[in-house]
């Protein structure tokens, strides 16, 4: 039987994703967003999908849904604000104990899973509260007084073949000890010594990710369209795994005007980088803002790897070849997902900020670009469970033959006890 495994604040399912591909069984996600939910349960079907907001489930609910049998593995990347930027004002006043963390620790203290794992971002580890405990403190021994192992460790995304810059924080919790808890460096992104390059592959670059895609202009695409290439090269056929549909490859409609500032950058530039009379206008005027973002519409370069794609990439990064920004499907292959793997929701909805505002929250929802860029990558995800499912199943057999050990030795005692008295 596969190892079973529960989602928690599980978005679109990268996490839990990655435990797939690895052979493991996907029972079940809770997550509040309902778009979200909609690409969990597409893409998922045989999972039960809980939406709703994790403080207001009661134990017997989560139990109900989830108890019976119990999940082996329980993922989860609790949302903890403010970590992101850590020691400002001499600390940061917010205790995991008094947050969304605390829930995510209820659920494994109803479901006790063998294994735990929490992502978060990596200032995590340097965050500390008011009082200067340390946060990462207080989640190790939360999760030590269920009674698990723990361990913790900032991974990188391409020393695992991800085409992204991007480094996560994350803690594993097991009730026996494992013996290599993270998984090691599979690829470099660098020239290395001649010992190491059959050890080391090199990580894809951006344009390995994008290259077979149909190129479009903006506003060109569509939700389902059909490949215009065959595969160029590794990475795109692992991705593609037998898929004869592209989905969400959607460009934005840009106006005639940013597509010119497009044009005029080159790869490395951004928006602070563009002529005067290509800069942005103020919203509702004519004026040129005097604002400039540095990390705004930078156009990315295709023989390097892409950097960290957040939740709202459409507007962070300009195509290397095309005066646009990225599709979400060019997201989702930076980010490793599959093409099977199907986003639901609208591409992009008003700022979230402006919602709350303007006191229209019914109208909030994770788009497909927020789906994409707050998921772990689904192959960094693999790299995590091949390693510790190996391991779990090595622990298994072991228990087996001891038990086995066990067996023949008490026999063998019964057999030498009967011949004793025959005798």
């Amino acid at each position: 039987m596969p190892y079973s495994v529960l989602d928690t604040f599980a978005g679109a399912g990268g996490f839990s994703l990655g435990f797939q591909l690895a052979g493991a069984k996907i029972i079940g996600a809770i997550e509040m967003d309902s778009w979200a939910c909609k690409t969990f349960q597409f893409n998922h079907p045989d999972a039960t999908v809980m939406q709703g907001d994790i403080t207001a489930m009661t134990d017997n609910q989560i139990i109900d849904a989830f108890g019976n049998p119990r999940p082996d593995i329980l993922l989860g990347g609790p949302p903890c604000q403010g970590y992101s930027i850590c020691n400002k004002n001499n600390g940061d006043h917010k205790d995991p104990r008094n947050s969304l963390f605390e829930e995510f620790i209820r659920v494994g203290r109803l479901l006790k899973p063998k294994v735990i794992i929490m992502e978060n971002v990596p200032n995590l580890i340097k965050a500390h509260t008011l009082s200067q405990e340390l946060v990462i403190n207080i989640i190790t021994s939360e999760l030590r007084s269920l009674g698990y192992h723990v361990d913790y460790r900032i991974l990188e995304a391409t020393d695992y073949g991800i085409p992204q810059i991007r480094k996560r924080l994350f803690v594993i919790a097991s009730t026996s000890r494992l013996i290599n808890p993270f998984p090691e460096k599979t690829h470099t992104t660098t020239s290395i010594p001649d010992l190491f390059k059959a050890q080391l592959e090199k990580c894809p670059t951006l344009w390995d990710a994008l290259s077979d895609l149909p190129e479009i202009d903006a506003c060109g695409g569509a939700e389902e369209c059909d490949y215009s290439k065959p595969p160029q090269n590794e990475y795109q056929r692992l991705l593609r795994n037998e898929s004869n549909k592209l989905f969400n490859h959607k460009a934005m409609n840009h106006s005639k005007r940013l597509v010119e500032r497009f044009a005029s950058m080159n790869w490395g530039d951004s928006t602070c980088d563009v002529p005067d009379h290509l800069r942005p206008i103020k919203r509702n005027s004519t004026e040129f803002s005097e604002k400039a973002y540095d990390q705004n519409n930078r156009r990315m370069h295709p023989d390097r790897q892409c950097h960290t794609v957040p939740a709202s990439f459409y507007a962070n990064f300009v195509h290397p070849y095309m005066n646009r920004n990225f599709t979400a499907r060019e997201g989702a292959r930076i980010q490793s997902f599959p093409d099977w793997y199907v986003f639901k929701g609208k591409p992009t909805v008003v700022s979230h900020k402006l919602l709350q505002r303007e006191g229209r929250l019914e109208e909030k929802h994770l788009c497909q670009y927020n789906q994409i860029g707050n998921a772990v990558p689904p192959l960094l995800a693999k790299a995590i469970a091949d390693n510790i499912l190996k391991q779990l199943n090595d622990e298994y057999v072991r228990s087996r033959q001891q038990s086995r050990t066990k067996r023949e030795s008490s026999n063998q005692i019964q057999r030498c006890g009967i011949l004793s008295l025959l005798s």
